[in-house]
């Protein structure tokens, strides 16, 4: 009876550990931080390296092409500014001033961005226009 409980105890404790493993290891590839460019650029040193998704807004005339696919460009938050550089096809509402969440890694060299990591949103395409339809039913 004692060795079954031992063999029962053991077999746990194994499964468990390897639980608990998996779950680090998946949990810590996976972790991405979601910040704005003036947190990350308050103490820089800190992110490099790690998994972001960053936020703000394309400075005004900032996205320059480096050949067909290649764009560098800054990205602004309350006075704070952080240069990105991105290889592929970028979405049509890409451009100057417009809110964009970047997903990549920061290094001393500026924010890399990850394949497909560029999302952007032109706020004014989805405002009603002045004179248009309320929300009060009249038209």
């Amino acid at each position: 009876m004692k060795s079954k409980a031992v063999k029962v105890g053991l077999t746990s404790l194994v499964l468990t550990m390897t639980l608990g493993f998996l779950m680090y290891t998946t949990m810590a590839e996976g972790t991405e931080y979601y910040k704005h460019v003036d947190e990350v650029a308050a103490q820089p040193e800190q992110w490099y390296g790690k998994k972001l998704q960053l936020h703000g807004f394309v400075v005004p005339d900032s996205i320059h092409r480096r050949g067909t696919l290649d764009y560098w460009f800054q990205v602004h938050t309350n006075g704070k500014v952080v240069t990105a550089t991105y290889t592929g096809v970028v979405p049509d509402t890409f451009k100057s001033d417009s809110e964009v969440v970047l997903k990549g890694t920061l290094s001393a060299d500026g924010f890399r961005v990850q394949p497909n990591g560029v999302m952007a949103k032109c706020p004014s395409k989805y405002e009603a226009k002045p004179g248009g339809p309320t929300a009060t039913g009249t038209y």
